[in-house]
């Protein structure tokens, strides 16, 4: 379970791990990121490949500029599943800035933020993976997460995170 996921983070670590299954088949803010945009990302591809299987990776911190998307995929029926990587943090920042100046200030955000509920708010199906889960646990909630989307369901999969170094020395702009 990789565990430091914000939206470079989980960008990056995504871009090494996931394969698109063709051209056309992965939006990449590119370097210097654009921060949340993976709402948008969602909609604008499964409005383009509605037959398509839209998977957005957001971070805790990520998430809360544009987890309101949820919404209107919900109303239009553009449904994407989002996974929200939850390890209340800002991690990338934190782990610069503690080293810089000393302080985490700005950082901490509440690991108990029950994302999937926030998905259930703008009728999606939410799911939740807590930091117990075996992975066989996991895996079940995954493929209920296909099987709602399947069914034309927007989804979201709130994951809980653990602290790491991946990607430690990995530049925040």
């Amino acid at each position: 379970r990789s565990k430091q996921w914000y939206q470079r983070r989980v960008r990056g670590t995504a871009a090494r791990i996931l394969r698109p299954r063709g051209p056309l088949r992965w939006l990449d803010p590119g370097a210097f990121g654009t921060l949340g945009a993976g709402g948008g990302f969602a909609l604008g591809a499964k409005s383009v490949r509605p037959k398509s299987v839209v998977w957005v990776l957001w971070g805790d911190g990520s998430c809360a500029y544009s987890i309101a998307e949820i919404e209107p995929a919900t109303r239009l029926n553009l449904p994407f599943i989002a996974i929200i990587g939850n390890d209340g943090s800002w991690g990338q920042i934190e782990r610069e800035q503690v080293k810089m100046l000393g302080s985490d200030v700005g950082c901490p955000l509440n690991p108990a933020t029950p994302y999937h509920k926030v998905g259930e708010g703008y009728g999606a199906v939410g799911l939740e993976i807590r930091p117990s889960a075996t992975e066989e646990k996991m895996q079940q909630t995954l493929r209920l997460a296909q099987e709602e989307h399947s069914k034309g369901r927007t989804v979201v999969v709130n994951v809980a995170l653990g602290k790491s170094k991946f990607r430690e020395g990995s530049v925040s702009v």
